[in-house]
């Protein structure tokens, strides 16, 4: 198994194992709108209730370099995923996370790496457009892993497909109602 503490696992982003992006209008006060402080200071147990059941913890952390990072454990299908993910793009209505994650399968451990995307765009006035959007690649264990446990590719990323985009269908307008809660405190 690879980790997180080992190198660097190759991540193949020539595949997508799954992609997914779900939208909801919410009202809120686009000014005060701050996605990464938001991430920054998510409480755990609000991160369990935009996904019960799925969500199992989450928490703030900094990689060796000093990079921001949220730690999010999650089940994802039949996988519990726990997300190492850094902050490639930071800022009030856009970050970009990016994660190798470690995914415990039936089968034992492997990697995949998954981006997440989340976006706030004022429509008109206080009329908000939130965009949650999850794209994951295999990594090259994972390739291997699936292959040696009887597995393709190809039946990995449609079940894979299935149940990101159910999760994120779940979490995204509990997503865009805690970020706008935050704003509303903010105020």
């Amino acid at each position: 198994m690879s980790t997180t503490a080992d190198l660097t696992p190759q991540i193949r982003d020539d595949l997508v194992l799954s992609h997914s992006v779900e939208v909801v209008e919410i009202d809120g006060p686009f000014a005060r709108v701050d996605i990464e402080k938001w991430l920054k200071a998510l409480p755990d147990k609000e991160y369990q209730r935009t996904a019960p059941g799925d969500h199992k913890a989450a928490g703030y952390t900094v990689d060796d370099d000093g990079t921001p990072m949220s730690i999010n454990v999650e089940m994802i299908g039949t996988g519990l995923v726990i997300q190492h993910y850094r902050y490639e793009v930071a800022g009030p209505h856009y970050c970009k996370m990016v994660s190798t994650s470690d995914v415990l399968t039936p089968h034992g451990w492997t990697t995949v790496q998954v981006v997440w995307d989340l976006l706030m765009e004022q429509i008109d006035g206080d009329r908000l457009r939130y965009t949650n959007t999850v794209t994951s690649h295999p990594t090259q264990e994972m390739l291997e892993f699936t292959e040696a446990n009887g597995g393709t590719f190809e039946k990995a990323a449609e079940a894979r497909q299935i149940a990101s985009g159910a999760h994120n269908k779940r979490e995204t307008p509990n997503f865009a109602a805690g970020i706008v809660r935050a704003a509303r405190a903010a105020g």
